[in-house]
């Protein structure tokens, strides 16, 4: 998350627009999916199929073809996301997570998931239906539970 957070910047430095400063000190905002989508991928600070993806994502944002918004139906999204190339469904689920704020989004390819449940003596391989309809607040608390060796490891 650490190498995501500095190509973010990156990003937005490079590409994204300058903001009236707010009352939170940001002066820059990221990028729109159209700015990116005109994108040489050859050029963006990543690997190349990372980078292709990327500008795919932001191309399918811009003319609508997928819609990412709290209001949207997640299974539509999930599926939209689904059909873009280098979009696997672990970047799907994260993207239901986060963006769409689905309360019941598990991760179990997750490394740092699967470490902290190792750690907890659970079997990461064991799916946490228990956890349903809450499954996106238990792995929250599963990656708050880990050390930053943890994470950077």
């Amino acid at each position: 998350m650490a190498a995501a957070r500095t190509t973010a910047a990156r990003l937005a430095r490079q590409y994204g627009e300058t903001a009236a400063t707010g009352m939170d000190g940001l002066d820059l905002r990221f990028p729109p999916p159209a700015v990116l989508a005109d994108v040489d991928p050859a050029t963006l600070p990543m690997p190349r199929a990372r980078a292709s993806a990327l500008v795919a994502l932001a191309a399918a944002l811009a003319d609508g073809k997928v819609v990412i918004d709290p209001a949207a139906d997640r299974q539509d999204v999930t599926a939209a996301l689904a059909t873009l190339p280098g979009i696997g469904p672990w970047t799907a689920a994260y993207v239901r997570l986060r963006a769409l704020g689905d309360p019941d989004t598990f991760l179990p390819t997750d490394l740092g998931a699967r470490r902290a449940l190792r750690r907890l003596g659970a079997n990461p391989d064991h799916s946490p239906e228990q956890w349903r309809p809450w499954r996106s607040y238990a792995l929250h608390h599963l990656w708050a539970s880990l050390t930053d060796k943890e994470i950077t490891s």
